[in-house]
């Protein structure tokens, strides 16, 4: 577990459920996930299938406190009143009395700030157990550290060893800021990797296991996401072994700062990518 600035603690492993549209096998994936024993579900307005979510976890089994829910305003949300109507939205779709972990999912221009800001209004009213955003650089932060009463708890950024984000990790970490890693297998491109595939075989697991670990290592909240019952599995499976120090510098290394979504500074979703 990720214990939070305020004491809320999160698990390290959860399920993203991005581009999850059709509605069995989004029931299905979560069901998996939660009878292997994951705890936690990221999903967001954007991603259609708040309501499944709500679903899957009602007919678990598993008590809804034990399940950490993250969601996300959409950019077309933003602004103060605009998230407070579209957070009421995302609840009546999960049919919950509460969100886990309610997030800003682009720094949208001159409305981020009033967005975040009705998330801290959210916070105080209990209807969320902490607060947050997601693609947030370090002027994003600051520019609402200089204003907010509460400070951002969770930062959700596109994390892989390809795009280490070292400087806005060490930020994060400074300021108590938690960082959850989107994207975390590089939308699989990491994968065929020659040196994770060499240390994946010394540890006798698969690349995306041995990349999944990586960022447990680094203290990263990590979502993979997958519809496939097999992988969602074996992407838990990783609580069984550890990365050398050696290692881990190893696939620090492989730094490139390369993106395969899209970045902060020039978001553009006319064309999702």
């Amino acid at each position: 577990m990720k214990k939070l600035a305020n004491g809320v603690e999160m698990p390290k492993l959860g399920l993203g459920v991005y581009k999850m549209t059709n509605r069995d096998e989004t029931l299905q994936a979560i069901t998996t996930a939660l009878d292997t024993g994951y705890r936690a579900i990221d999903t967001a307005a954007l991603y259609y299938n708040e309501q499944e979510v709500g679903e899957a976890v009602r007919h678990s089994g598993v008590a809804r406190d034990e399940i950490f829910i993250t969601t996300k305003v959409w950019n077309d949300d933003q602004g103060y009143d605009e998230t407070l109507r579209a957070f009421e939205v995302s609840l009546k779709k999960l049919n919950m009395d509460y969100v886990d972990l309610y997030l800003t999912h682009w720094p949208v221009a001159h409305k981020f700030v009033d967005t975040y800001r009705a998330i801290e209004r959210l916070y105080d009213e209990k209807l969320i157990r902490a607060t947050g955003v997601s693609n947030h650089h370090q002027q994003h932060l600051e520019q609402l550290l200089a204003t907010a009463n509460v400070a951002p708890m969770v930062n959700q950024i596109e994390c892989h060893p390809y795009l280490t984000q070292q400087p806005l990790r060490a930020f994060c970490a400074e300021h108590n800021i938690a960082v959850t890693s989107w994207s975390p297998l590089g939308r699989s491109h990491v994968l065929g990797d020659v040196t994770l595939n060499e240390l994946a075989k010394k540890y006798q697991k698969s690349p995306a296991q041995l990349v999944i670990r990586w960022h447990l290592q680094h203290d990263l909240v990590v979502i993979p996401k997958s519809v496939t019952p097999s992988r969602i599995e074996d992407n838990f499976n990783v609580f069984d072994f550890s990365i050398s120090a050696q290692d881990m510098a190893i696939i620090d290394a492989l730094n490139r700062d390369e993106r395969f979504g899209q970045s902060p500074d020039s978001f553009n979703f006319d064309h999702l990518k």
